[in-house]
C-alpha cells in the first residue's frame, strides 16, 4: 500500500511540474524580456545588409540589425534595450532551442520545414533567391547549371532549392558567406546562390560579381520565436505590423537598399 501510495504521488508530483512548467514556459520569455528590459537577438555578422560586423567598432549592422532594436521598443518601451549574438545560418535553431538567445532576425525563410520546430512572425521582408556569379559569366539563370558546380552555406535552405532546379549541377556546401564569397573568387564554383537580398550586399562588396537569373523562389524572411512562447510570439508579431504600417518600416528599406544598383527596393514598400 506504501509503494502505491509513493507511485500515485510520484505521478501527481510529475503532472503538477508538467503543467507549471507548460504555464511558465509561455510567459518566461516575455516576462523576463519585461523585467530585464532586454531583449537577446540572434544576428548575422557576415551579411552585408542584413547583418554585419564593422571592423571599426565590432558592432552588427544591417537592415535586420535595425528591425530588432525597433521591434524592442515596441515591446519593452523606449528604455528596451537590443542585445546582439552573432549566428549563422548553421547555428540559429540551436541557439534559439537552447535559449542563448530570446529570438532570432537572421536573414531566415519561414518554411513548413522549420516550423515544426520553431515560430516565425508575420514575414518582414520578401525575398527571393537568385545566383551571383563573375560579371563575364555565361550563367544566365538556373537552365546553365547543370553541370556546373553551385556553391551554398550550411543550413540555407537555398541549397535543396537549387538541387531540385538544376539536378545534374554539383552542390558544395560551405559554412558562411564569408567561405562561400572566397570559393567563387578562387573559382572553386561557377555560382554562389541564396537569397537575392544576401546577393546583392556581396555584389555591392565585390565589384566584378552580378546578380542574375530573378528570383526563382519565394523566401519570406520572419523573426524567430522558440515554441511554447506564444505570448512572446504574438508581441513580436504585433511590433512587425506596427513597424511596416508606420513608416518606420519603409525608412528601413530605403536606408540599407535604396541606393543597392539592380535592387528595386520600392517592391517591399509596405503601406
Amino acid at each position: 500500500m506504501k509503494k502505491k501510495f509513493w507511485l500515485v504521488s510520484l505521478l501527481f508530483s510529475v503532472l503538477l511540474l508538467v503543467g507549471c512548467g507548460r504555464s511558465t514556459a509561455d510567459q518566461s520569455v516575455l516576462k523576463n524580456a519585461e523585467a530585464s528590459k532586454t531583449i537577446t537577438w540572434g544576428v548575422k555578422g557576415d551579411v552585408k545588409l542584413f547583418g554585419l560586423i564593422d571592423v571599426r567598432d565590432g558592432q552588427q549592422k544591417g537592415f535586420d540589425v535595425d528591425m530588432a532594436k525597433l521591434i524592442t521598443k515596441k515591446i519593452l518601451g523606449p528604455k528596451g534595450k537590443a542585445i546582439f549574438v552573432t549566428t549563422t545560418s548553421q547555428s540559429r535553431i540551436p541557439l534559439l532551442k537552447n535559449g542563448n538567445v530570446d529570438a532570432v532576425i537572421a536573414t531566415m525563410s519561414i518554411t513548413p520545414e522549420r516550423k515544426k520546430t520553431i515560430d516565425f512572425s508575420h514575414s518582414y521582408f520578401d525575398a527571393g533567391q537568385s545566383l551571383l556569379v563573375p560579371a563575364n559569366s555565361k550563367i544566365k539563370s538556373t537552365r546553365d547549371l547543370n553541370g556546373k558546380t553551385v556553391i551554398g552555406v550550411v543550413g540555407a535552405n537555398s541549397v535543396q532549392n537549387i538541387k531540385a532546379k538544376a539536378p545534374k549541377a554539383k552542390v558544395i556546401e560551405l559554412q558562411d558567406y564569408a567561405q562561400a564569397m572566397n570559393a567563387l573568387k578562387s573559382h572553386q564554383g561557377d555560382a554562389l546562390t541564396t537569397d537575392n537580398g544576401i546577393l546583392y550586399g556581396l555584389a555591392v562588396e565585390n565589384p566584378g560579381y552580378e546578380v542574375r537569373g530573378g528570383t526563382f523562389t519565394k523566401e519570406p524572411y520572419g523573426v524567430a520565436v522558440n515554441k511554447g512562447q506564444k505570448s512572446f510570439t504574438r508581441a513580436v508579431d504585433k511590433a512587425v505590423l506596427e513597424i511596416q504600417h508606420d513608416g518606420e518600416y519603409n525608412q528601413l528599406i530605403r536606408k540599407w537598399f535604396g541606393d543597392v544598383p539592380g535592387f528595386n527596393y520600392k517592391e517591399l514598400y509596405r503601406r
